[in-house]
């Protein structure tokens, strides 16, 4: 690092491309849809322009989203399915990736791969797989029925009906589960890669229970790894729209899809944007709140 800084020339050399790509395909589109956001649909001859917009510096659209109940439901709909669905893949990805840290060297590289198979494939394609899965005449509900007339209960209840498994908040949450999974895996691999296990044998050895080592060691130390999944999940899901809009249907709205059909559908540009960038205020508070965490976390050490 010091190198870098004595020669100037070949730090900005290696960092213009990047800078460049940053600034003009990243925060420039960026800071425009943020003027959106505080602007309004333009008023040409006397009439609403269904294309244009101008910014008028309004907050209007910010006030819409929070003071209509329409919208406020939809947000604290999207936070808890988005949380829900953060906690499963927590609860989930845990021992997945605890067996993988515990495993052995020949067999660690086999199980990572397992877990970033599903990055190979389309996520439309997995979407739609879900689909099959759990619809009326699916696999759930086929495999369900076969054990249902196995054990001859066709004969104590009548025929077996089909479970309802999609276009509601249940195949939503199974699909954001099933497609931000490795991201909870891959920080908390990384975390227990990096724990020193004398510590949970000295644990075991004064006497702590296995629960008891979990809780108090086990967990405490892997916490930044806990963290970043629990951030790396809950963002993309509560942003999320196409989950939401193929597997839940118009019975499991979500914020993303009511974002995605300002832009398309009602053509409503700055009010998409402000919702846009609502998200974007709760992701920084989020990670804001991170930061504070781990502060006062070193601070104590």
């Amino acid at each position: 690092m010091e190198s870098f800084r004595k020669n100037q020339r070949v730090f900005w050399t290696l960092a213009s491309p990047g800078s460049f790509w940053l600034l003009f395909f990243f925060l420039v589109p960026l800071g425009i849809v943020w003027m959106l956001s505080f602007g309004e649909k333009a008023v040409i001859d006397g009439k609403i322009s269904i294309t244009e917009t101008e910014i008028t510096w309004t907050l209007a659209n910010y006030v819409r989203a929070l003071a209509d109940p329409v919208y406020l439901v939809i947000i604290w709909k999207s936070v808890w399915i988005s949380a829900l669905a953060t906690i499963l893949c927590l609860v989930i990805a845990y021992p997945v990736a605890f067996v993988i840290s515990f495993a052995s060297r020949r067999w660690q590289p086999w199980l990572l791969l397992a877990v970033i198979l599903p990055f190979w494939i389309n996520l439309l394609i997995r979407t739609y797989a879900l689909i099959a899965v759990f619809r009326t005449r699916g696999y759930v509900n086929f495999t369900l029925e076969w054990i249902y007339d196995a054990l001859w209960l066709d004969r104590l209840f009548g025929p077996f009906e089909p479970l309802e498994l999609l276009y509601n908040d249940f195949a939503v949450v199974a699909g954001l589960v099933y497609v931000f999974m490795p991201f909870m895996v891959l920080p908390l691999y990384a975390s227990i890669e990096r724990l020193d296990r004398s510590m949970l044998e000295a644990s075991l050895d004064l006497g702590a229970s296995q629960m008891a080592t979990f809780l108090r060691v086990t967990v405490p130390l892997t916490m930044p790894g806990i963290v970043s999944g629990l951030i790396l999940v809950f963002i993309p899901c509560l942003g999320s729209f196409l989950t939401a809009d193929l597997l839940g249907g118009t019975n499991a709205t979500m914020i993303g899809n009511v974002i995605e059909r300002q832009f398309k559908a009602a053509n409503d540009w700055p009010f998409g944007s402000a919702l846009s960038f609502l998200l974007m205020y709760v992701t920084f508070g989020i990670l804001a709140l991170r930061a504070l965490l781990t502060r006062d976390a070193e601070t104590r050490a």
